[in-house]
């Protein structure tokens, strides 16, 4: 009887070990951004501090969390919906927004979209001059223009609450590495030299699948 007894202990043991959920087994938490209100607000400069800024929207279905912080994803960013914010006219703005989708910059007719996929996102701490207020995660990626991929990462400050998520970074991005080099002669005189950094503020809304 006690041989029988603990055969039977060791089987609920091991029944009970294979039971036990790990953090593989966690189901995965689907988001979707709201395209009308998730943007990238972008700033490109000159070399005399000139700027033109606007904005770009922000698409995905597939932001992913487990155990309430966000693990995964990726963004999709339509060239079609550039927009500039501070030239005078409506012909003024559609001239450059013409330009930044050309060939001379982000060539939409061959790449319609940048893309930003998320290896990785881990607690934030830090201090970096660039962080956001109240930023709690460094989020880790890949940022894919004209076909070209480069590590991008960066602080944000992430909030994951009643079925809703708000993100929010700033990131610089150098250009020159995906290889557009359009007026990034260090030659040209300063008031056509455009700056390889152009600053990008990340606004990100969205709600459970």
């Amino acid at each position: 009887m006690k041989k029988l007894a603990l055969l039977c202990a060791m089987a609920l043991s091991a029944f009970l070990w294979g039971c036990k959920k790990t953090d593989d087994d966690v189901v995965a938490t689907v988001y979707e951004l709201d395209d009308t209100k998730s943007v990238a607000e972008w700033k490109g400069y000159l070399r005399t501090g000139y700027f033109n800024e606007g904005s770009i929207r922000v698409q995905s279905e597939n932001l992913t969390s487990q155990n309430g912080k966000i693990s995964g994803g990726i963004f999709s960013i339509p060239l079609s919906s550039l927009v500039n914010y501070n030239l005078p006219t409506d012909s003024l703005k559609q001239q450059l927004v013409h330009h930044l989708q050309s060939a001379d910059f982000f060539n939409m007719a061959v790449h319609p979209a940048i893309t930003y996929t998320i290896t990785s996102v881990t607690s934030y701490t830090g201090s970096t001059s660039n962080a956001i207020d109240g930023a709690n995660y460094q989020v880790n990626g890949d940022l894919m223009m004209l076909g070209k991929t480069n590590a991008v990462n960066f602080p944000a400050k992430i909030d994951l609450t009643n079925n809703q998520i708000m993100a929010e970074g700033i990131l610089k991005v150098d250009r020159t590495k995906w290889g557009i080099t359009y007026a990034s002669d260090h030659a040209l005189p300063d008031a056509n030299f455009i700056q390889p950094d152009i600053d990008i503020h990340l606004k990100l809304v969205g709600s459970k699948k």
